[in-house]
């Protein structure tokens, strides 16, 4: 396996490739970039590269074949550590860093990444979600970053700087991800089986949004229904508000009784409606946008009556972000569908952000 398998980053793998040859590899890293676009796949080749028995660490070039290749890709190599938060948690568990409290700093990543290679040279340790450290998880990280064991090499994944914990930040070499081409998206879909056509893979890339996690979503095609009445509702110069959260709040019913999966459902929810408005954003500033006939006749729509400029837009898209972070924070689910549209239609009605918080 080669980083020819890994699409749309051969400017992060020819930086990586000089730092080795350079002797100048940093011991941790920061991933940075939408979710979807193969962050945690460019993180594991780098770990098959570093691990790999067959290549020297110089060409930075996993063959795939040996066994520490293998054992990488299985996610069983005895050098590699790694750490993601588990569906039904809020944030990354301590234990995952130091051990539970009968084994307190003699398990978890920090204990582990400490310990002699058991097979090559290197420890390597990739912390998935990272998005999801608590300061409580981050400060029992920090002294490994602050002194990393001799020939680690930590790799922290997220999607933005903006929600890393500054002492994360300040510790890690920032490296940033692009979304992916649709074309690259298309090519995924088609390469790993998960659609049947040409076709059902390019009308997906073209929902994604460069971004593979994205695309997957419209094969329900109860979401894509969705999505386009949300994109007309959004648009629209006058909207019947409580019916327009009653309809929301029916569609995050169907994801069950469970908080977690209604959780995700508000996500995507809030996600769809950040990217209608960061869409509106670039159409109104005169810039081009991006997105299928859906998207693109509610912009045209919305663009024809819209009561203010590109600001408003943006505070519009604020908002929807700050919508996922407080689902993050368990807000109460009813309450928050309703102040979040509540606020969209006071800011869209000529209320600015400072008047609906006074």
């Amino acid at each position: 396996m080669s980083w020819q398998e890994v699409r749309g980053h051969d400017r992060q793998v020819d930086w990586f490739r000089q730092a080795v040859r350079r002797g100048r590899l940093a011991s941790t890293f920061l991933f940075v970039g939408p979710s979807g676009i193969g962050k945690r796949t460019f993180a594991l080749k780098l770990a098959q590269a570093l691990l790999c028995e067959r290549n020297p660490e110089s060409e930075l070039e996993p063959c795939g074949a040996c066994e520490a290749c293998q054992q990488v890709a299985a996610g069983t190599h005895p050098d590699l550590e790694m750490v993601s938060r588990p569906e039904d948690k809020n944030f990354i568990p301590i234990e995952s860093f130091i051990g539970d409290r009968e084994h307190r700093m003699r398990e978890g990543l920090c204990f582990r990444i400490g310990m002699k290679p058991s097979r090559g040279g290197r420890k390597v340790a990739i912390i998935d979600d990272a998005d999801y450290l608590n300061v409580e998880g981050a400060n029992c990280l920090l002294k490994t970053l602050e002194e990393p064991p001799p020939k680690s090499v930590i790799v922290l994944i997220g999607t933005s700087e903006q929600r890393q914990l500054p002492t994360i930040r300040s510790r890690s070499q920032v490296i940033r991800f692009q979304a992916l081409m649709q074309t690259d998206v298309a090519a995924l879909l088609l390469e790993s089986g998960l659609v049947e056509s040409d076709e059902e893979a390019r009308r997906l890339a073209a929902l994604g949004d460069g971004r593979l996690d994205v695309a997957l979503r419209y094969r329900d095609e109860e979401l894509a229904e969705f999505r386009g009445w949300l994109y007309e509702r959004l648009g629209m110069r006058n909207v019947d508000l409580v019916e327009m959260v009653g309809q929301v709040s029916s569609f995050v019913d169907k994801a069950g009784k469970d908080a977690s999966p209604r959780r995700a459902r508000i996500r995507q929810i809030a996600e769809l409606s950040a990217d209608f408005y960061r869409q509106l954003m670039r159409g109104l500033s005169g810039l081009e946008v991006s997105g299928d006939e859906t998207l693109r006749a509610a912009l045209t729509a919305t663009i024809s009556h819209w009561r203010g400029d590109a600001e408003l837009a943006s505070a519009c898209l604020d908002r929807c972000l700050d919508t996922t972070l407080q689902v993050e924070a368990n807000a109460n689910q009813a309450t928050l569908l309703e102040c979040w549209f509540d606020d969209l239609w006071l800011l869209t009605h000529g209320m600015t952000p400072a008047a609906i918080g006074s």
